[in-house]
């Protein structure tokens, strides 16, 4: 295979790291979110949570994409094929983040939270200040994983028009008749960036308080 050939698929490889991080950290502040309703204990808001994560969690994320590409427009929202693919990852993701988080604020030890309730803190306080970077502490494995999965989800963004590694690695594919090629080097880029990823976490994860260095 070519260097232009390859310098293809990296350059829409840059495209899957984008759409993916911006789908992330959408993604996180919207589990922030969905937790807290969750853990409110009030139906008005823990039901809604409730059915969001359901859905999200059980409808292949292929159908979600094309959902959400068909509902934009249906709704007068026309917006770029760019816009609908984030949003379907970034929902999607955060329906898991949230089940994750879930466990992590489940776990902080119910001493801090009456000790910060002695101090003075308000429950919004509490939230953001204690469980919320214990929670942090606890998953970050979890959400690491969740990163990575959504990083090599990002291939069914294809479906609705963005050219990114997948669908370029296809149309190489069908162009070059070098599928063999095409596809092993796409298959190369992933790994280096899933494996970087999952680097770069585990580095992370030691620098939190409390992590092993």
């Amino acid at each position: 295979m070519s260097f232009k050939l390859f310098t293809l698929l990296l350059q829409s490889a840059l495209w899957t790291i984008g759409i993916s991080a911006i789908s992330i950290l959408i993604g996180f502040a919207l589990a922030i979110l969905l937790s807290a309703a969750l853990l409110s204990g009030k139906s008005v808001y823990t039901l809604p949570a409730t059915l969001f994560i359901s859905f999200f969690r059980g409808v292949p994320l292929l159908v979600q994409l094309l959902l959400i590409y068909n509902l934009l427009p249906f709704i007068g929202l026309n917006v770029p094929s760019i816009v609908a693919a984030i949003l379907g990852l970034s929902l999607c993701t955060a329906a898991y983040q949230a089940e994750n988080l879930r466990g992590g604020f489940e776990s902080v030890p119910i001493g801090l939270i009456e000790a910060a309730d002695m101090a003075g803190f308000s429950a919004r306080q509490t939230f953001l200040r204690i469980r919320v970077p214990i929670a942090l502490r606890l998953t970050f494995p979890a959400l690491v994983n969740e990163a990575i999965m959504i990083l090599k989800s990002s291939s069914l963004v294809s479906v609705v028009g963005i050219v990114e590694l997948t669908r370029m690695a296809q149309d190489l594919a069908s162009s070059t008749y070098l599928p063999i090629e095409i596809f092993s080097s796409a298959g190369l880029i992933y790994l280096v960036i899933c494996s970087t990823v999952a680097l770069i976490g585990r580095r992370a994860e030691a620098a939190l308080p409390g992590g092993v260095k």
